[in-house]
């Protein structure tokens, strides 16, 4: 086997912006353990971008059964600031593909039984519009103060005006509204980029 040592390769005619063909069809290309590879964000780097993390900093008030967008604004990481933070709470990814979606909300009825909590929904929109309904267990007469549902799905999108939001709705037992509230304990949104 031979090996050839260099410190960078172009196109001979391009000086960096032909195309190289690194092995024939069929072949592999493998990349030994303990080396990496970078390549810019978009592409295949093993490096799942774009990519964000945001939760909710603090409580939220809705009412019973009413669809309501959860203000994340707290961004834990936010890999191309595709994630809006603070006005429209959406995530508008420039790079085209599909990605992996996840949810987690927490709510409260606000009050003691019969007040208490007796579902709740995640509910992620496309473009403005229901992608669908992510439903936690419903207690019925054994209901909760505060209960949790999460979600996960894999959204395609076109790299230019798709954008997605997160809504969510709490159902109270009594249908009152006592206090009810979105947590920011466990409320959180979040993508990331896994192919074309």
């Amino acid at each position: 086997m031979s090996k050839l040592f260099v410190d960078e390769i172009v196109h001979q005619s391009s000086q960096g912006s032909g195309t190289i063909t690194i092995g024939a069809s069929g072949e592999t290309i493998s990349v030994p353990t303990g080396a990496t590879m970078t390549v810019p964000n978009g592409g295949l780097s093993g490096q799942n971008y774009p990519a964000f993390e945001a939760r909710l900093s603090s409580s939220q008030a809705t009412d019973h059964n009413t669809t309501t967008k959860i203000q994340c604004g707290d961004e834990i990481f936010d890999t191309d600031s595709a994630y809006d933070a603070s006005i429209n709470y959406r995530f508008t990814p420039q790079v085209a593909g599909k990605y992996f979606c996840y949810f987690g909300l927490r709510g409260w009825a606000g009050g003691s039984a019969p007040d208490g909590t007796r579902f709740l929904y995640i509910q992620p929109y496309k473009n403005g519009s229901l992608i669908r309904n992510y439903a936690s267990v419903d207690t019925d007469a054994n209901e909760m103060r505060a209960g949790s549902v999460t979600a996960s799905a894999v959204i395609e999108f076109n790299g230019s005006s798709d954008y997605l939001e997160f809504y969510g709705l709490i159902f109270t037992q009594n249908g009152l509204n006592p206090g009810v509230q979105l947590l920011n304990d466990q409320t959180y949104f979040g993508a990331y980029r896994i192919g074309a």
